[in-house]
């Protein structure tokens, strides 16, 4: 467990022991930097509730990577072998990112589970699991003792105590216990989809497949070691130190970014001149705002980005106000739990080249693959592809299924056999070539036009099947968004395929749903938008709510099956 002598001092260097670590460990990257740059701060993690200045506990990459070995080496005093199955339950803090990389030292398989997907799903989720201990904070721990017959295997268990706010005394590198060699095929992580389309899986990491997403992040974007990042999203400060990045934890609930303070994600980047800064489009929706009222300007601002769902065309206006003023650009990359990242594109094309096509209903234009990341359009289907010879690919401009093949794409679903065969199609062709022997299947469809460019047109599931053909989702939602007086909008069908009836529900922005006269207006105006366009006019039904219901991870992606449930009674 974490006491308050387990951190070294401010003047430690790297001694050089025998715990270092094979390239295919993205934990060595770690260790890596912190011989190069051991004074670097790696972490900066908020000290009360302090809105200007505020104060922070500061872990260099020397400190950093010390805690780790001596967490590593713990756990494998305690009788933990590489292989085990771990559960991390910690807030995003210091004590997250710590044993995050003791687990992977150790050769721990660190299962990763979101607070907020729900009690249920939660446990569900671990006892498919089956772990053989978790590292957790008291309470959680108080819940697992409590619920000790549902983890029968769980044997191995870590009290995560909170660290002492002034820096603790220096204490020596372990050199009893030798970490272990680690394979690039050797499992890292389990991390649980978020849920939105069916029941959360658990994704299967390898450690090969941390190290190719690290180095396609940073190669891509140009970060360099020694930047600054504000994450919005836990996983991506893990990235930054093993990308030699300082993490700046910011103040906020990670599990709900549309509930957060943007005074507190401003100060923060004012106060560490912060250079990045990650978020979910719900997250930047809310930053954005703040910061076109305000009009502040970040400091030292080289990249925002955000992921977790399409972002809509007035955030990325708002944000791009504030990262242009400061020379900076504003990146949507696109990707899944299970294969990430695939495609990016910056603020500036999208404002000037394809943001008007998507107002007329051409879907979401992602940008172009990353280096390494090959993307097809297939014919799509619902059955399993035993090959990759029985996919048909489809042209530039015609809307199929997005398959990827990517040395960062996930193998398999954690003891889900059919939804692994669901999900990848077997190329064996690719080792040949130096590629990946198999695609990996996003559940989108969409469609890469004559430049290269991918456009998303919406998840596979959420197609509306009519008798007229079918509808996506994002490509009628665009042209919907774009009215001011929506804030955002889910098609749904009702009925059963092929015959089911389009439903427009529309969440209005907070001035037309505080009025009853606007709010009639605003339906009026988009029935007569939807019966003058041929991709829209079977849209007959529009539907207002208060607050569309949104997953836990981002608080972006529209629930539409209980959406639909919703509709039904409305109607």
């Amino acid at each position: 467990m974490l006491s308050d002598d387990q951190l070294p001092s401010s003047d430690f260097r790297p001694p050089t022991s025998d715990f270092r670590l094979p390239a295919a460990n993205i934990a060595a990257l770690l260790t890596a930097h912190a011989a190069r740059c051991a004074d670097q701060p790696a972490i900066l993690d908020p000290l009360g509730r302090d809105i200007a200045p505020i104060k922070y506990r500061t872990i260099t990459f020397g400190e950093l990577d010390l805690l780790t070995d001596r967490l590593a080496a713990e756990l494998i005093g305690r009788g933990v072998t590489p292989g085990m199955k771990l559960v991390l339950f910690v807030p995003f803090s210091t004590e997250f990112i710590a044993w995050t990389f003791a687990l992977l030292k150790a050769g721990v398989v660190a299962v990763l589970i979101d607070p907020g997907m729900g009690r249920s799903n939660i446990f569900r989720c671990l006892e498919e699991v089956e772990p053989d201990g978790f590292v957790a904070i008291r309470r959680v721990q108080w819940i697992r003792a409590l619920l000790r017959k549902r983890f029968p295997r769980a044997r191995h268990n870590i009290t995560v105590r909170p660290l002492a706010p002034e820096r603790p005394r220096p204490v020596s590198r372990p050199q009893s216990a030798a970490l272990p060699a680690i394979a690039a095929r050797d499992p890292a992580a389990i991390i649980f989809t978020s849920g939105s389309t069916g029941p959360p899986k658990g994704v299967l990491y390898e450690h090969g497949m941390f190290v190719a997403q690290a180095r396609l992040i940073q190669d891509f974007y140009g970060i360099e070691p020694g930047e600054v990042d504000l994450p919005g999203f836990p996983l991506f400060g893990l990235f930054n130190a093993a990308m030699g990045v300082t993490t700046v934890i910011p103040q906020m609930d990670p599990t709900r970014p549309a509930r957060v303070d943007p005074t507190n994600i401003s100060s923060a980047m004012a106060q560490q001149e912060v250079t990045q800064a990650f978020g979910s489009p719900a997250f930047w929706n809310r930053v954005g705002r703040h910061y076109h009222e305000r009009r502040p300007t970040p400091p030292g601002l080289k990249r925002a980005l955000s992921a977790g769902g399409p972002v809509p065309l007035h955030v990325v206006e708002r944000v791009s106000q504030l990262v242009l003023e400061s020379q900076a650009e504003f990146h949507t990359p696109y990707g899944a739990t299970e294969c990430l990242p695939v495609a990016s594109i910056g603020a500036r094309e999208i404002l000037n080249r394809t943001a008007a096509l998507t107002r007329t209903g051409a879907g979401t234009c992602v940008g172009r693959p990353f280096p390494e990341v090959e993307v097809a359009i297939i014919a799509a289907t619902e059955a399993p592809i035993p090959a990759i010879a029985a996919a048909r690919q489809l042209p530039a401009g015609e809307i199929g299924e997005i398959i990827v093949r990517s040395p960062s794409a996930t193998r398999e679903y954690y003891r889900r056999a059919e939804g692994t065969s669901l999900a990848k199609i077997p190329d064996p062709s690719g080792p040949a070539a130096g590629r990946p022997d198999f695609w990996h299947r996003m559940g989108d469809v969409g469609y890469l036009d004559a430049d290269g460019l991918l456009w998303f047109c919406g998840r596979k599931a959420h197609v509306v099947h009519t008798e007229r053909g079918p509808l996506y989702s994002v490509c009628c939602e665009g042209i919907f968004d774009a009215h001011p007086g929506v804030y955002r909008s889910a098609l749904i069908g009702l009925g059963e395929r092929p015959r089911q009836t389009p439903v427009l529900v529309v969440e209005p922005e907070p001035d037309t749903a505080r009025d009853s006269d606007a709010q009639s207006s605003l339906i009026n105006e988009l029935l007569m938008l939807a019966a003058s366009l041929e991709l829209t006019h079977t849209i007959r039904t529009i539907l207002l709510h208060p607050a569309l219901p949104v997953d836990t991870r981002h608080n972006v992606k529209i629930n539409r099956e209980a959406l639909a449930t919703w509709a039904i009674g409305r109607i």
